[in-house]
């Protein structure tokens, strides 16, 4: 999986401190950096979390499954540009060559499982492996008979590795990350959004570091307010 960040608001932080000074007109205490960490800090405190939509970033996801950008494009204020199955083929039809590879992420739960399939036993990783060639195979055999893309994709499956390009405010990006690096959430979007925590935790320290990710790197949670300091 890979996480590019495309843009990202310039000097963030210290537009999210002058837009919430301009509520109280107090622009005679706007004194970076000490004054971003104290003011920010403190309207994230009492939950007044909407100066933090004036600034946002971009991130290009590679690596990820339709499965994953099903779960993301749920979160309604991150704004998507997803690979279109409609116009990216797979494989070569008549009079067009495929626009890429195809991939399919395999999940590492089916590890260390048995299947039996057409009276054969396989272990789960080989079984998977052959299920989804077989769907592919019938994929390119559709578009070689004239099907169109948009149809003949419906045989493929949801691991299908699809590209996805997102932005998002710092609120949503606080929100996101709350629900899908928390230990719970599901493995494929809790590891991209970790790297999406990794990367704002560098590009906009004082908004992300009450984030605390675990000594394995695969979870992160808000840490108590009286961690911070």
């Amino acid at each position: 999986m890979e996480v590019e960040l495309m843009a990202i608001t310039p000097q963030a932080e210290e537009v999210i401190e002058k837009a919430c000074r301009t509520c109280y007109l107090s622009f005679n205490r706007f004194d970076p950096p000490e004054s971003t960490r104290e003011l920010i800090r403190k309207v994230i405190s009492k939950g007044h979390h909407s100066v933090l939509e004036h600034a946002s970033a971009t991130f290009r996801v590679k690596g990820g499954s339709r499965v994953f950008t099903h779960e993301l494009v749920r979160h309604r204020f991150v704004s998507p540009s997803q690979e279109s199955q409609r116009y990216v083929c797979y494989a070569d039809k008549p009079g067009r060559h495929k626009t890429k590879d195809y991939n399919c992420i395999i999940p590492d739960s089916i590890d260390g499982v048995s299947l039996k399939m057409n009276g054969s036993c396989f272990s789960g990783r080989e079984a998977f492996i052959k299920a989804q060639e077989q769907c592919y195979r019938l994929y390119e055999q559709l578009l070689a008979a004239g099907v169109p893309p948009e149809d003949a994709r419906y045989i493929l499956p949801g691991g299908t590795e699809s590209e996805i390009v997102i932005t998002a405010n710092f609120r949503e990006l606080r929100h996101l990350i709350t629900l899908r690096c928390n230990p719970r959430a599901h493995w494929e979007i809790r590891r991209i959004c970790l790297k999406i925590l990794d990367i704002m935790k560098k590009e906009a320290p004082i908004v992300f570091s009450d984030f605390v990710i675990d000594a394995q790197g695969e979870s992160a949670q808000l840490a108590p307010e009286e961690e911070l300091g």
